[in-house]
């Protein structure tokens, strides 16, 4: 399954590489939402939520009325999760919070899963260099992305794996990495970082693995298809 991003920093929807310099920035909202449209998921990232800034929660509002979407940054207290599902979100992602003083934070991991379900919950675990980066990623732990979903595997219904390294720069994303989680967990496994072509997202699709594209779609890199897929 292809699931587009909408990332949006300042106000507008936008397209960083590797999260930090930003690369590409659109105000078309309603352009966006129809070529989005049909698709089942879309991912909604608050990139001034995830980074402590003063967050688009109006944006947010906006566009969770309008599309299916996973929506994540900043989310970092059972509050705010539930706050965006009752705003209309399908499924929450949380990362910076599931780690607390370098391990992994399985407390809360239960506690939200037992709270919320763990069919709204997809846990992220972006990683820079092999180790797991949180609070926007900015820092780096020395925690592995193994290690996460082994910890966690029984508390989500998903989880979004993001390589940093090529995040943004239509490289393409180095599939080792994503085999070796898929091999670890039977929940749903989203990649992202770096997908260019439908043929990357066809390599995946065979592993079992779904893709988060952003810079690919809003640079016309990648055309849209003419049949959404779905996973089944």
């Amino acid at each position: 399954m292809l699931i587009p991003s909408i990332d949006l920093m300042g106000g507008k929807i936008v397209q960083l590489v590797q999260g930090d310099k930003k690369a590409l920035e659109f105000d078309n909202f309603e352009e966006w939402i129809a070529r989005f449209a049909s698709f089942p998921l879309i991912q909604l990232i608050d990139l001034d939520a995830a980074m402590g800034r003063e967050p688009n929660s109006d944006l947010i509002a906006f566009f969770v009325k309008r599309l299916p979407c996973q929506v994540g940054g900043g989310i970092r207290s059972m509050d705010s999760a539930r706050k965006m599902l009752d705003l209309g979100a399908r499924r929450v992602i949380l990362g910076s919070t599931l780690i607390d003083k370098g391990i992994v934070n399985v407390a809360f991991a239960k506690q939200l899963a037992a709270e919320l379900g763990p069919d709204k919950l997809v846990f992220a675990i972006d990683a820079r260099g092999g180790k797991v980066a949180i609070r926007g990623w900015k820092e780096v732990t020395s925690i592995a992305p193994l290690q996460m979903v082994q910890a966690l595997d029984a508390f989500c219904c998903a989880f979004l794996y993001t390589h940093i390294d090529t995040e943004g720069l239509m490289v393409g994303l180095p599939l080792e990495p994503v085999r070796e989680l898929r091999a670890a967990t039977t929940r749903q496994l989203i990649a992202a970082g770096g997908i260019t072509t439908h043929e990357e997202i066809d390599r995946l699709q065979q592993i079992g693995v779904d893709a988060v594209v952003g810079m690919a779609l809003y640079s016309g890199r990648m055309t849209m298809p003419d049949t959404i897929p779905v996973r089944k």
